[in-house]
């Protein structure tokens, strides 16, 4: 089976875990400290939070900027379910703002018609790793007084105009699960220019709990304060060993993302059958996902399983949130956001990751081409 994603591992990243191992500190060690670092300064970000996993490092972002009941943020349903769900934990509602027909990331021509005084944030989502169109975005969020929280669990290592994603909004945050870019295993991160909610997602990622320098010395070195209510959220020096390692090679792994994508881009371009995703200019693609739409819907169950059948991983990104059960039993309309129903409806992810062969992509191709059948060849 071609999977549509899988990690990239060599000696160096086993290595570097077998050093923390063999050393001191499993957890709460330098090498997160040391991680965090290098990934503040590729990302250019002055400070980064490392955590478990990206579901976490979206809680933790949201409590930093102080999300809670009642309020509300705008974001797309074209996302895993982490990012809306994240919000709802915090007692805040999202608002789901439909998406652009070329991108499928939030349109943000449709996000200040959606602001109501309760909005909090916008939560653009760069989905696969196209970053949104965050000028724009921006502004709207300048001029309602808004936060922007980039959930950028697809795009580390891309760009907008020549900026990296993570040093842009408010708070960016990052997965490392194996499909990603880089992975730490499962982990995830925050990336912020604000010291405040730099300390206070430290604080939250320990249970809320912090130590005055001036009373350890005073009371003694043992002396703490649980200040928030808050969950265990630590990462591990293992995850951040294979995390400091993965980083070093995320520029080849884009290279050879780019490639792959290159490559499905030269040979399905006269495939009648099929849209191809968009790369506007000005940006720097991550190629965490190669997303394609098929133009008869009708026929993406039919592909999609003779794909499966003939070993080929694909997969479908996403179902629209807001047609989840849980969603669905608060009273959402299903027929809300229309483009994103129209791109789920036809939508495939062929494999991509930095260890995929031109022959297996021909694999791919051709398997696709056959169950598209004659007529949309």
């Amino acid at each position: 089976m071609i999977p549509y994603s899988r990690q990239t591992i060599d000696e160096d990243d086993v290595a570097a875990v077998v050093k923390v191992l063999k050393s001191d500190w499993l957890t709460q060690g330098p090498t997160i400290a040391e991680f965090e670092k290098a990934l503040a300064e590729y990302s250019g970000a002055r400070f980064a939070v490392a955590a478990p996993n990206g579901t976490a490092a979206l809680y933790l972002a949201y409590k930093a900027a102080g999300l809670k009941d009642g309020d509300e943020i705008i974001t797309t349903p074209n996302t895993f379910v982490a990012t809306s769900n994240m919000a709802l934990i915090c007692g805040t509602r999202p608002v789901f703002c439909d998406i652009r027909p070329d991108t499928y990331n939030i349109d943000e021509n449709k996000i200040e018609k959606l602001i109501t005084p309760k909005t909090k944030a916008i939560v653009p989502v760069h989905f696969a790793g196209h970053p949104c169109e965050m000028d724009k975005i921006i502004e709207i969020a300048k001029k309602h007084n808004l936060l922007v929280i980039e959930d950028a669990c697809h795009a580390i290592g891309a760009e907008y105009k020549n900026k990296k994603i993570g040093g842009i909004g408010d708070l960016t945050i990052f997965s490392f699960h194996p499909v990603k870019p880089i992975t730490t295993g499962e982990g995830g991160a925050i990336l912020t220019n604000n010291e405040a909610y730099y300390q206070t997602m430290l604080r939250l990622r320990t249970h809320g709990i912090a130590k005055d320098p001036q009373k350890t010395e005073t009371i003694g070195k043992w002396h703490y304060e649980m200040l928030d209510l808050a969950f265990n959220h630590r990462v591990t020096d293992i995850q951040c060993a294979l995390g400091l390692s993965q980083l070093k090679k995320l520029d080849k792994f884009q290279k050879a993302r780019e490639r792959v994508a290159n490559y499905y881009f030269e040979k399905l371009k006269n495939l009648k059958g099929v849209v191809l995703p968009t790369k506007l200019a000005e940006i720097k693609h991550s190629w965490h996902l190669f997303p394609i739409n098929l133009k008869d819907a009708s026929k993406r169950k039919e592909v999609f399983d003779y794909l499966q059948a003939n070993g080929i991983g694909a997969q479908v990104h996403y179902i629209p949130a807001h047609w989840q059960p849980y969603y669905q039993a608060m009273g959402y309309p299903k027929n809300l956001c229309p483009n994103a129903a129209a791109y789920y409806n036809a939508a495939i992810s062929l494999p991509i990751f930095p260890s995929l062969t031109t022959e297996d992509q021909d694999k791919v191709i051709d398997l696709l081409t056959r169950a598209l059948g004659k007529e949309h060849q």
